[in-house]
């Protein structure tokens, strides 16, 4: 009997410490900045980084700009090397806590959170909160969040000659699954 209940103990301790952080490194973001009748101006990013800590609430999304994928290679070119400045601002990381969240609440049925945070993008700083809806699938927890970033808040400057052809406004989608583990190459800061 007390092997059993030493089993069962272990069982719940090891359960307990896979969830001390929930991540995944694919999860994916899309944004669009197109305006009608020009080219579209959307990308997608296939290795965002999400790390969620239950017990803290912490939310943190790392985005390493150079992966996003455009259809037009001129265009990722001109957003690398003109927009966002990749070279000197690798990553965007968005850091912040959601909202009476709670590990246990959370089932199949999607519900609606709010992360309230600091987003970081081209060496500028942003406090934003925005929406993310939530629900368990499998053996992860999906996060869903639609949020407009204006890219006056981080000082992208858009040439005067082709500024009517993008939008002020970038419509950014983030879509992940994190998962139980131990991300040891990943740390919180």
């Amino acid at each position: 009997m007390k092997k059993i209940t030493l089993l069962v103990l272990l069982f719940i301790a090891y359960s307990v410490i896979a969830q001390d952080k929930l991540f995944t490194s694919t999860a994916s973001i899309n944004f669009e900045a197109s305006v009608p009748f020009f080219e579209d101006v959307k990308a997608v990013n296939r290795q965002v980084t999400i790390v969620v800590e239950p017990r803290t609430s912490t939310f943190i999304c790392t985005v390493v700009v150079k992966d996003f994928r455009f259809k037009l290679d001129l265009m990722q070119e001109h957003f690398n090397e003109n927009y966002m400045e990749s070279h000197r601002y690798p990553k965007a990381v968005f850091k912040g806590k959601i909202e009476k969240f709670d590990l246990k609440d959370i089932d199949e049925i999607e519900k609606e959170y709010q992360i309230k945070g600091k987003l970081v993008l081209r060496g500028k700083s942003k406090e934003i909160m925005v929406n993310a809806l939530i629900k368990k699938v499998g053996d992860g927890i999906q996060i869903v969040s639609d949020f407009p970033i204006l890219i006056s808040d981080f000082n992208i400057e858009i040439p005067s000659r082709i500024a009517a052809k993008i939008s002020k406004t970038v419509n950014t989608e983030l879509i992940g699954v994190v998962r139980g583990g131990d991300p040891m190459y990943l740390t919180l800061k």
